[in-house]
């Protein structure tokens, strides 16, 4: 996310977590939080974007649903702030250590289906050809979402995850930001964006 677009969302919610009231005129523990994550559909765009404090944020629910709900839970953010001072330097030097991998191409959350790490390394597992079997099966049949993710032991919401995630093409991605990693491809360009065409035409949310 372009930080223009972040300060818009942080001055027009005045700097303020729309959860707590924390205020950070500094905004370097303030988040521009997706409404509806871009995962399932949401845009870079300011009405889908809210401030929240990085504990709040950490919180957060996925499912628009349930993140209004929780949104609309206000909560005395002074009561945060015994939390919030105690993990400050422990979280800026985590999220330094995370901005240093993914300079370096590496990958930072944990493994997807089909990978595993091995010393630090994303590395495909004895079970990544099954990926590219569940994006050819989406593509060329019509089985719905949730018996796909039956199939797999997996949930619909997982499986959505699944058919997105540009780890598959090679991609490391952190702070919304997106580069190349050093790890093996799965899948390759023409297979992941012909999965992404037929989402975009079932209007996936």
């Amino acid at each position: 996310m372009e930080n223009n677009l972040k300060n818009k969302v942080f001055s027009r919610d005045g700097f303020t977590c729309q959860k707590c009231n924390f205020i950070d005129l500094s905004a370097s523990d303030l988040e521009a939080h997706h409404i509806t994550p871009k995962v399932f559909g949401g845009s870079d765009i300011l009405d889908n974007l809210v401030t929240l404090c990085s504990i709040c944020h950490n919180y957060a629910p996925d499912s628009e649903k349930l993140f209004l709900k929780y949104l609309d839970e206000k909560i005395d953010g002074t009561i945060l702030n015994t939390f919030r001072y105690s993990q400050y330097s422990i979280s800026r030097k985590t999220k330094t250590g995370m901005k240093s991998s993914f300079a370096k191409g590496r990958h930072i959350a944990k493994a997807p289906k089909g990978y595993k790490i091995v010393n630090k390394m994303l590395i495909p597992d004895e079970n990544s050809n099954e990926i590219k079997q569940i994006f050819q099966e989406f593509l060329d049949s019509s089985i719905s979402l949730t018996q796909l993710a039956k199939k797999s032991n997996m949930t619909p919401t997982g499986m959505k995850k699944l058919l997105r995630n540009t780890t598959y093409l090679g991609k490391v991605r952190f702070d919304n930001k997106e580069s190349d990693g050093q790890h093996e491809a799965i899948l390759d360009q023409q297979l992941f964006g012909q999965v992404q065409q037929k989402i975009k035409q079932l209007g996936w949310s």
